[in-house]
C-alpha cells in the first residue's frame, strides 16, 4: 500500500495539477470510500492483491491423465471425459469472506496450464517465468517436476503448435518464425492460434440461469435416444457429440456439488454464526445451480460464475472468457428480489464484486514468447457489457447498468473489463454516468457504438434481433452467443514492415540480407509516386497472401486438436446440428474471421511524408531519405524534423487520411476476392493488444520520423504526438479513413488520453458527453480513454512501489502501470495528452 501522506505532500509541493479520482485515491486525498462501504470485498482484496501469480498444475495434470486413457476415441468425447476427471479430482477451495464458490487453483493469484496448446513450450520457456518482462509467475520445484516428468512428455508431438509448425511450407515459415521449432516469432506476419485454443468467446449465461444443466442434459439424452440406429452419420458424429454434452453436464454439476460439500464441511467447523450461515447459504446455492434454474439473484450470480470459471478449465480462449450482457440476463432476478424486499443495491453490488475478486485472482498466463509479448501486464478482457439495445431495438439501460458503473468507480482493481454499448438514443443520464466513470481515470468503460456495429453485423447476414443483442467479447470484438461460430485465431500483420521492404528491395535491416518480402527493385528507380505506391501494394499483397495461406492451414487443422463440449452445449446451432463449436463450418453460423493490422498510423504518416517530400515538394531525394533512415536520424535531425512536419493521420487532414483510406481499401478488396475461398468474411481489423511494441522492435527508422526499434502506433490511434488538432480531429480522421462501402471490416481500436483538467467538473462532464455523442454520430466502432497526468506516469516509473495500484488503459484492457515493460510504459507516456475538448 502507498504512504499516502508522503505522496500527497510531495505532489502538493509542486504546482498542483488537476487530479483524476484514481490519482486522488493513490495519493490518499479524500475519503477512502471502498474500505468503508465495501468491508467484505476490501478484506478479500487484501488477501491477494499485489502477490506474484503461482502456476497451479492440477488442471493440466488431470487433463493429461484422462487424455492418456482415451486415445482413439472421438475428440469431443475425450474432452468431456477429461473435464469430468478434472471436476472429480481438482482441489476445491472456498475463500475466506467470499459469498461465491468456484476457483480453479491454489490460494492467492494463480494461473493454470493448457498443455494441449503449450506443452512443447515448457522445456524452453517455463524456467524463465520468474524473469520475463511484462508479467512474472512462480512455479514450485514439485510442480515443475510434475510438468517435466509427467505432463510435458505425453504432449510431445501432440500439440497443435507442433503439428501446425510442421504443416507450414518453408516459404511461409521463414516469414513467421526465426527458428525451425516455430517458437520465436519474427513479428512480420504472426499467427496467433498456437497460443490459444480459440478467439475470445462469450456464453449464453442466461440459458443456464433459466434452464440449468439438468435440462440441457435431458435435451441431449432425449436426442441421443431418438437417433436412427441405422445411420452411420448419427453413430459416428451425432452420438459422440450428445454423449459429450451429457458427460460435461454431469461434470459441471459434480463440480458444483463438491463445492456444496466443501461449504458444509467448513460450516461445521465455523465458530462465527454469521460466517456459518454464509457458508450454509453457499452450499444451498451450489446444490441448486448450475444444475437447476436460479431462484434468486444470488443464485443467478453463482450460476454465472460457475459457468465462466468452468469454461476456463475447458479451454484457453484468446482473452479469457467474457461475461456477456450481465445487466440484461441478471436483471429479472435482480428486480424480483428487490421488489420482494430480499435484495438491496449494496447487497447486489457486494455479490458482483465477489465475482470481480474471483476473476482477479485468476491470471491468464501465456507461456510462449509470442503470447507473453502480445499480452503484457497480465492482460485480461473478460468484458462485462452494459447498455445498448434490446432484441426489439429499444434502449436496454436499466438500474443494473448504473450499478455496474458505480462498482467500477469504487472497486480498486482493474476487474472486470467494463464495456458500455452506446447508441443515438442512449439516455443522457447513462452517458453522464459513463462520463463520470471515465473521468475517474482507470480506463473504464470502453465504448462500443451500436450505430456502427449493428448495421455491419446485419450486412454480413445476422438476424436483426440477434444483431441488436450483440455482446462485447474480448478486447474490442463482439459476439452473438448463439449465432457466431468462428473461433480460429487470426493473424497480425506488420504494416510499417511492408513499407520498409519497399525501401530495401524486399529486405529489412533487422534481418540483414534475408529476403523478407518481394524484390520490388531499388527505390531510387521508383520515379513517381504511382511507381512507389504500386511497389508498396506489391509488398502488402504478398503479406495478405501469406496471411490467407496461414489462415487456411489454421482453419483446417484446429478441429483436429481442440473440442469444447460445454461451450457447444450452450450454443443453439451446435446443439441443433450436433457439431462442436470448433468445427470449421457450422450451418447457419455467422463466420467472420480476421487479420489485425499493426502500425496503421505509423504507416500512413510515413507514406504521406514520402509522397510529400520526395515526390511532390522534392524537398528530399530518395537517396537522402534512405541515408537518414539508415543512420536512425543521427546527424540528420533536420530531415527527421521535416518528415515529422508532414501531414499526419489524426488531424482531420485529407492528405494523410486519404492514404489510410486507400491502404485499407486495397486490403479489403484483396480479402473480399480471396477470403471467400476460406468460406468466411475475412475482416480487416486494428486490434494490436500490445503487439505494436514487439512489432516495433523489428522495424528500423520510419519515414514519419520515428526512431528505429521503438513502438508502432496502436490500433487506429494516431502516431505518438502526431495528433495536434485535438481529439475531435482524431475521430474525424478515423471516420475519413474508413471504407464505409465495404463490409469485410471489424473492430477499430482507438485510444485517447486526456489531461484530467480537460474533463474537470460539470463543464468537463458536459464536454465528454458531447464528445461521446460525436463518436456515436460518426458511427465509429470503439473508443477508450486514459484520464491521467503525464507527471503521474513519470513519477510511477521513478517510484513503482508508491504507485503499485496505478491502473492505466493499455489496449483493449487496463493493467497496473508498474507491471508493464519500460517500452510499453514509455509508449503510454508518449501518447498525446489532450488538454482541450
Amino acid at each position: 500500500m502507498l504512504d499516502s501522506s508522503a505522496c500527497a505532500s510531495c505532489c502538493l509541493d509542486q504546482e498542483s495539477p488537476t487530479l483524476s479520482g484514481q490519482e486522488k485515491r493513490i495519493l490518499g486525498i479524500g475519503e477512502d470510500v471502498f474500505s468503508k462501504e465495501h468491508p467484505r470485498v476490501h478484506k478479500i482484496v487484501q488477501t491477494f492483491d499485489g502477490l506474484e501469480p503461482v502456476l497451479d498444475v492440477e488442471r493440466a495434470l488431470y487433463f493429461t491423465r484422462s487424455m492418456k486413457e482415451t486415445e482413439g476415441q472421438p475428440l469431443n468425447l475425450r474432452w468431456a471425459k477429461a473435464l469430468y476427471h478434472i471436476a472429480s479430482n481438482i482441489t476445491i477451495y472456498i475463500d475466506d469472506y467470499q459469498l461465491l464458490a468456484g476457483r480453479l487453483g491454489c490460494k492467492g493469484r494463480y494461473g493454470i496450464l493448457y498443455p494441449e496448446i503449450e506443452g512443447d513450450f515448457y522445456e524452453t520457456f517455463l524456467d524463465k517465468l520468474g524473469e520475463r518482462e511484462g508479467g512474472t509467475a512462480f512455479i514450485s520445484p514439485e510442480n515443475m517436476r510434475i510438468i517435466k516428468e509427467e505432463i510435458g512428455p505425453y504432449w510431445k508431438g501432440k500439440t497443435y503448435h507442433e503439428n501446425f509448425n510442421a504443416a507450414v511450407p518453408q516459404e511461409l515459415h521463414d516469414i513467421l518464425f526465426m527458428d525451425e521449432a516455430g517458437t520465436l516469432p519474427r513479428y512480420l506476419v504472426n499467427e496467433t492460434a498456437s497460443w490459444r485454443s480459440s478467439l475470445q468467446w462469450v456464453h449464453d449465461y442466461g440459458k443456464v440461469i433459466k434452464r440449468g444443466f439438468m435440462d440441457i442434459r435431458r435435451e441431449a439424452q432425449e436426442r441421443l435416444d431418438a437417433l436412427d440406429p441405422n445411420s452411420p452419420t448419427a453413430y459416428h458424429e451425432k452420438r459422440p457429440f450428445l454423449e459429450a454434452v451429457i458427460i460435461v453436464s454431469d461434470a459441471i454439476m459434480l463440480w458444483a456439488r463438491r463445492h456444496a460439500e466443501k461449504a458444509e464441511e467448513m460450516a461445521a467447523a465455523e465458530k462465527d454464526p454469521v460466517r456459518k450461515a454464509e457458508l450454509l447459504l453457499i452450499a444451498e446455492n451450489c446444490r441448486q445451480v448450475p444444475a437447476y434454474p436460479a431462484k434468486t439473484f444470488h443464485q443467478a450470480v453463482q450460476s454465472q460464475f460457475f459457468v465462466q470459471m468452468f469454461s476456463r478449465l475447458e479451454q484457453r480462449t484468446g482473452t479469457t472468457i467474457s461475461n456477456g450482457r450481465m445487466d440484461q440476463y441478471l436483471y429479472p432476478l435482480y428486480k424480483q428480489d428487490k421488489d420482494n424486499g430480499k435484495l438491496t443495491d449494496p447487497q447486489a453490488m457486494e455479490l458482483l464484486e465477489c465475482v470481480w475478486c474471483g476473476m482477479a485472482q485468476f491470471i491468464e498466463m501465456y507461456i510462449s514468447a509470442q503470447g507473453t509479448s502480445f499480452n503484457q501486464g497480465y492482460a485480461h478482457w473478460e468484458a462485462v457489457t452494459i447498455g445498448g439495445q434490446t432484441p426489439e431495438g429499444e434502449d436496454a439501460t436499466n438500474e443494473l447498468s448504473y450499478l455496474f458503473l458505480k462498482s467500477k468507480r469504487e472497486f480498486p482493481l482493474h476487474y472486470p473489463d467494463l464495456a458500455a454499448r452506446v447508441h443515438a438514443r442512449s439516455p443522457e443520464r447513462f452517458l453522464a454516468d459513463i462520463a463520470e466513470t471515465i473521468k475517474f481515470g482507470t480506463g473504464y468503460p470502453k465504448l462500443f457504438n451500436d450505430e456502427e456495429i449493428i448495421p455491419i453485423t446485419i450486412a454480413k447476414g445476422a438476424p436483426l434481433a440477434e444483431a441488436y443483442d450483440y455482446t462485447v467479447s474480448g478486447c474490442t470484438e463482439t459476439r452473438m452467443p448463439n449465432r457466431d461460430t468462428y473461433t480460429s485465431g487470426g493473424l497480425y500483420i506488420n504494416m510499417p514492415a511492408e513499407l520498409e521492404l519497399v525501401l530495401n528491395n524486399g529486405r529489412m535491416k533487422k534481418f540483414g540480407d534475408k529476403l523478407m518480402g518481394v524484390e520490388t527493385g531499388d527505390p531510387r528507380n521508383l520515379k513517381t509516386w504511382e511507381d512507389f505506391w504500386n511497389a508498396f501494394l506489391v509488398q502488402q499483397s504478398n503479406y495478405l497472401r501469406i496471411a490467407l495461406d496461414i489462415q487456411y492451414i489454421t482453419n483446417k487443422m484446429r478441429q483436429k486438436f481442440f473440442a469444447v463440449p460445454m461451450s457447444s452445449s450452450l450454443h443453439d446451432l451446435c446443439m441443433k446440428y450436433c457439431l462442436d463449436l470448433h468445427t470449421e463450418h457450422i450451418p447457419e453460423g455467422y463466420e467472420s474471421g480476421l487479420a489485425d493490422f499493426i502500425g496503421y498510423g505509423t504507416l500512413i504518416d510515413s507514406l504521406a511524408a514520402i509522397k510529400k517530400t520526395v515526390y511532390e515538394d522534392k524537398s528530399l531525394t530518395m537517396d537522402k531519405l534512405l541515408e537518414a533512415l539508415d543512420a536512425d536520424f543521427k546527424g540528420y535531425e533536420n530531415v527527421q524534423e521535416l518528415l515529422k512536419n508532414c501531414p499526419c493521420y489524426g488531424n482531420n487532414d485529407p492528405y494523410a487520411d486519404s492514404i489510410g483510406h486507400a491502404v485499407e481499401r486495397h486490403t479489403m478488396k484483396f480479402f473480399e476476392k480471396y477470403g471467400k475461398e476460406l468460406g468466411i468474411y475475412m475482416d480487416t481489423r486494428y486490434v494490436p493488444v500490445t503487439a505494436h511494441v514487439p512489432f516495433g522492435r523489428v522495424v528500423s527508422a520510419s519515414a514519419n520520423g520515428r526512431k528505429a526499434w521503438t513502438p508502432l502506433s496502436d490500433g487506429t490511434s494516431a502516431s505518438h504526438g502526431a495528433d495536434v488538432n485535438g481529439p475531435t480531429g482524431v475521430l474525424l480522421s478515423n471516420d475519413a479513413s474508413k471504407n464505409r462501402d465495404m463490409i469485410n471490416r471489424a473492430a477499430r481500436m482507438l485510444n485517447l488520453k486526456f489531461n484530467p483538467k480537460t474533463v474537470e467538473g460539470r463543464t468537463g462532464t458536459r464536454r465528454l458527453i458531447d464528445f461521446i455523442r460525436s463518436f456515436i454520430d460518426l458511427k465509429l466502432w470503439h473508443v477508450q480513454f486514459n484520464v491521467i497526468n503525464r507527471s503521474t506516469l513519470l513519477a510511477a516509473q521513478k517510484d513503482p512501489q508508491k504507485y503499485r495500484s496505478l491502473i492505466v488503459r493499455v489496449a483493449g484492457y487496463s493493467a497496473y502501470f508498474v507491471d508493464l515493460t519500460p517500452d510499453l510504459q514509455n509508449d503510454l507516456i508518449a501518447r498525446t495528452e489532450h488538454s482541450e475538448l
